[in-house]
């Protein structure tokens, strides 16, 4: 019986976290492996590199994944360096201690290095699905093998053995089932080929698999027949490494296909490669359809993460800061520091270099975007132009000057959708404000009565239709010096020239109609704005009434009020009426204030209090 050696307690114990907390899943157990296999392979490579009676074929180089179903087996061969008695022992019979990570400080500066692991850990993750672990090894230069073998934490033994190629095979003897956990899938062919596809498409050296392939059978008519076919299942060249001018555009849009990031084509893409104080390559994508579920709680931003090639995280949330969430795409880098189960970063210094520099890459591709390519830039703004708005009125407006000179609002002299920057450079002689007027739809808006006024003066007006716009516009505060001033304002800073000034009499109106109405107006005033329509209602104070409208449709609100003023056109055959029944009959009066402030809130779109009474009331005017 062979004497067992055993792991030192530290290694023991590390051993032990190793299988049941450091990985989140199962499955990083193979792209740990196919590492550890593309180091092998890489350390012939260096060799190769200073040693000139090493030669090194690429073709003769490759990982291989067999399955054995019956048996319960899963090897994987690679006909790397292979390892030495003193080397299997060194590496996996001490946890933590790392062949590779050796051999990059003793070859860091060899160009072309790249070598992944760094902890020496990755390969007990082979444990979380297997109850034995073999590797069979045997070194370069080597005419020796060794044979190293464990069962998990009761140790280990290690036996001469033969092997004819240079390189390693590991040996799992999967687990069987339990009520918990599915082992067989790691004895699938595609659902391995599935993860190596998640994880190590872009390892550089082919990793091939027997496939099995169903073909008709000679001469039976309709009968099948399977046949096994060896297959490279990896892409090996990840397109982010290739030179830009060897790629076209097909080759863009294909690599967004292939991975997923949309139904749709993209708009633009951004290839980057980074050198300075952290270095990386990246391929991101401003696709041009919203995503189903973009503005639900289930959407997750963020992009793809390598570290040599090798996939980290699914999705880094760090790399993208919220209003430019839509963008889709990848980052690869070989200077984060991971934690060992290389699932996690363990710092953040260097992610947040890269996210500064992607953040700057996107900006400057959409100012392009809208500057070359307007056409496409409207189509892309009303998918995501709402999200860009929320990025200015987050975060206190500390991103407002990222995203200014983004936005587009629909125009109501140019009637299509124009900059800050447009507008402001259009401006009328003597205008002082950016005038805005906010609703549901342009539709809604190009029929408010307030509208006219600022229209009839040659002043541009912005239209704001989404429920963000009038927020993040208060977060901006001022754009180019000029303040936003919104049409239903109290004060517009236009002089009304034809209004007629109300005498005494008309005041004491005024002040019975706000008696009437009661806190449901802050004031009732004659109004400089109004021209062919009889009554509007304007607001004093920051919070306006399509704010308020805004506010109440939210979930738990607090039935915020904007302070109303209800506005008399004086120049208005109503007006008129309205001081006939305030001298002659008091009833009338307040059933014509009634209807007037009702009548001023469905023009706003507001909810009337008593729909009721006021039908009843336009019935009395009826009749």
């Amino acid at each position: 019986m062979l004497a067992k050696k055993q792991f030192k307690a530290e290694s023991k114990r590390l051993l032990d976290l190793m299988i049941n907390s450091v990985y989140t899943h199962q499955e990083i157990f193979l792209r740990e492996l196919i590492s550890n296999a593309s180091d092998a392979i890489d350390k012939i490579y260096y060799i190769a590199l200073t040693d000139d009676a090493v030669s090194f074929n690429k073709d003769d180089y490759y990982i291989k994944i067999t399955v054995d179903k019956e048996n319960r087996i899963l090897t994987l061969s690679d006909t790397g360096i292979g390892m030495t008695k003193e080397e299997l022992e060194d590496n996996l019979g001490v946890i933590a201690r790392s062949g590779s990570l050796a051999f990059k400080k003793e070859n860091e500066s060899k160009d072309g290095f790249d070598i992944i692991g760094q902890f020496g850990v990755g390969f007990y993750s082979s444990f979380m699905v297997a109850e034995t672990v073999t590797v069979i090894s045997k070194a370069f230069g080597s005419s020796d093998a060794y044979k190293w073998e464990s069962k998990g934490t009761d140790g280990y033994t290690v036996v001469p053995t033969e092997k004819e190629q240079t390189g390693t095979d590991v040996i799992l003897k999967i687990k069987e089932n339990t009520e918990e956990e599915n082992y067989d899938e790691f004895l699938d062919e595609y659902r391995l080929r599935s993860v190596i596809k998640k994880y190590s498409d872009f390892i550089r050296y082919p990793i091939k698999m027997d496939v099995t392939r169903r073909k008709l059978k000679e001469g039976s008519g309709n009968e099948y027949e399977d046949y096994v076919e060896e297959q490279i299942v990896n892409s090996m060249v990840p397109i982010w490494k290739k030179n830009k001018n060897e790629l076209t555009g097909e080759d863009y849009e294909n690599f967004y296909t292939e991975k997923r990031y949309g139904f749709d084509k993209p708009v633009r893409y951004i290839h980057i490669s980074a050198e300075g104080a952290v270095s990386y390559k990246a391929i991101l994508f401003i696709p041009e359809k919203i995503p189903f579920d973009f503005y639900t709680r289930e959407y997750e931003k963020g992009l793809e993460l390598y570290a040599n090639g090798v996939l980290i995280m699914n999705k880094c949330a760090e790399l993208l800061p919220d209003y430019f969430s839509f963008v889709k795409g990848m980052v690869d880098s070989e200077d984060l520091s991971l934690n060992i189960s290389r699932e996690m970063l363990q710092h953040d210094r260097q992610l947040k270099l890269i996210a500064k520099s992607v953040r700057s890459k996107i900006k400057s591709e959409l100012e392009d975007l809208l500057k070359n390519d307007r056409e496409k830039y409207e189509e892309f703004f009303k998918a995501f132009g709402r999200q860009l708005k929320y990025g200015v009125y987050s975060d206190f407006g500390s991103n407002k000057d990222v995203l200014l000179d983004l936005l587009l609002f629909y125009s109501s002299t140019e009637k299509k959708p124009a900059t800050l920057s447009e507008y402001v450079g259009r401006m009328a002689e003597g205008q002082k404000f950016i005038y805005y007027a906010a609703g549901e739809s342009i539709e809604r808006i190009e029929k408010l009565p307030q509208a006219e006024f600022v229209a009839d003066k040659g002043y541009e007006i912005l239209y704001f239709t989404d429920d963000v716009d009038e927020f993040a516009i208060k977060m901006i505060g001022a754009y180019k010096d000029l303040e936003f001033k919104s049409i239903s304002s109290g004060d517009l800073g236009i002089e009304a020239e034809e209004s007629k000034s109300p005498d005494a009499d008309d005041n004491d109106m005024f002040a019975e109609m706000k008696r009437i109405l009661a806190d449901r107006v802050a004031a009732v005033r004659a109004s400089k704005r109004l021209k062919s329509h009889p009554v509007c209602l304007s607001n004093e104070g920051e919070l306006t009434i399509e704010m308020e409208k805004i506010l109440n449709a939210m979930p738990n609100n607090e039935k915020i009020k904007a302070q109303k003023v209800l506005e008399i056109n004086v120049n208005h055959d109503v007006f008129k009426s309205l001081q006939d029944a305030f001298t002659n009959d008091k009833e009338k009066f307040k059933l014509f204030t009634d209807l007037l402030y009702n009548q001023a809130l469905l023009i706003e779109g507001l909810p009337i209090e008593d729909p009721v009474e006021f039908t009843n009331n336009i019935w009395k005017v009826l009749y």
